[in-house]
């Protein structure tokens, strides 16, 4: 038998400071910033992730945050699709986004986003989030969607349409087993850069056409 507790705080416990990149940091909303994260251009996120998924350990979430840190984000409108705890959203905007807006099916992700945009002091109206049928259809610049394969194959025509024409796309939450068949889902409108690995998961990324 095993003692009942609350195994979300429970692992919270064990979360620590985490860097992505040159300059994005992940950091517990109830911890210190360690001093790498106190130079004066670092994006840091405070995080408490609540029931959503996206806490930055995981190597999917890990592979966008990588990602979002080497693009150039100023000016740009940015959708994260699949929004879990709103950690790639709010990190585009603390990396000098325009605007940024998410997207889940569970509702207690959109509460999590919610909270923790308020936990890095932004606006209520800075991150909006929706559930799927209440998203905006204009395309945006960015697109960043860390779910799963088999939707990400299955949405390729509407993810696509989401993504202005020359804007940029990341992809995650995809086995590396699985990666030439959401390649071929998006290949038709992307010009696709090499597939990046980490730990048995991948992210595609590429620009439309």
């Amino acid at each position: 038998e095993v003692e009942d507790q609350d195994w979300e705080r429970a692992w919270m416990d064990q979360f620590q400071p985490m860097r992505f990149g040159r300059r994005t940091f992940i950091v517990p909303w109830n911890q210190a910033l360690p001093p790498e994260a106190q130079a004066q251009d670092a994006a840091v996120v405070r995080l408490d992730p609540g029931l959503a998924f996206g806490t930055g350990t995981h190597p999917t979430t890990a592979l966008c945050l990588e990602w979002l840190d080497g693009q150039e984000l100023a000016g740009c409108r940015v959708l994260a699709f699949g929004c879990g705890s709103g950690i790639l959203g709010i990190a585009a905007l603390l990396r000098g986004a325009e605007s940024a807006l998410g997207t889940d099916i569970d509702p207690q992700a959109l509460e999590a986003s919610r909270d923790n945009a308020g936990r890095n002091g932004l606006p209520a109206d800075a991150f909006p989030v929706y559930l799927p049928e209440h998203l905006p259809t204009q395309a945006v610049d960015v697109v960043v969607a860390n779910i799963l394969a088999g939707p990400l194959v299955q949405l390729a025509p509407q993810i696509s349409t989401l993504v202005k024409p020359g804007g940029r796309l990341a992809l995650s939450g995809i086995l590396a087993e699985q990666a030439e068949e959401v390649r071929r889902a998006y290949e038709g409108a992307f010009d696709l850069d090499p597939t990046a690995d980490k730990d048995g998961w991948v992210r595609i990324s590429g620009t439309r056409r």
